[in-house]
């Protein structure tokens, strides 16, 4: 079982997908930082200064703690049920950016493999061989004969 468990995990298929997952996952977490410190804060600048972290609607209010909050975090803390709609557009915009490098590098592919296809090798016919050539030459001189 560990014999084919270990021919399992070195398959070259199983260690490109790892790759993938892992530098996958980087690349989300890339985002994420350029989202949240870089894309945010202007947008956020361009719609009154909104933080979009703490952007939420209160259904209900805490039990102990009664708004209102300055933070979504604070309502939470308080045991708000709150609905974090600023969370949600940056998830939103988080995913539109991996969509669209995911695209890019889906198209990059496709081109390569298109332009691989429409730009085949022709292949020279191969040289005949030595005995080919002979042969040739009876043909020939068997249909002289004959004509």
């Amino acid at each position: 079982m560990l014999k084919e468990f270990r021919e399992f995990a070195i398959k070259g298929n199983m260690v490109d997908m790892a790759v993938g997952i892992i530098l996958g996952g980087a690349f989300g977490g890339v985002v994420q930082a350029l989202v949240n410190s870089i894309l945010m804060p202007p947008i956020g600048l361009l719609v009154g200064g909104a933080d979009f972290a703490n952007l939420f609607v209160v259904l209900r209010e805490g039990a102990e703690v009664k708004g209102p909050y300055p933070s979504l975090d604070a309502a939470t803390k308080a045991g708000a049920t709150v609905i974090a709609y600023g969370t949600f557009v940056t998830t939103v915009i988080n995913f539109l950016i991996v969509a669209f490098a995911v695209f890019l590098l889906v198209k990059a592919i496709n081109a390569l493999r298109r332009e691989r296809e429409q730009d085949p090798a022709p292949a020279a016919p191969p040289e005949p061989t030595a005995e080919e050539r002979l042969l040739t030459e009876i043909r020939d001189l068997l249909a002289g004969q004959r004509g």
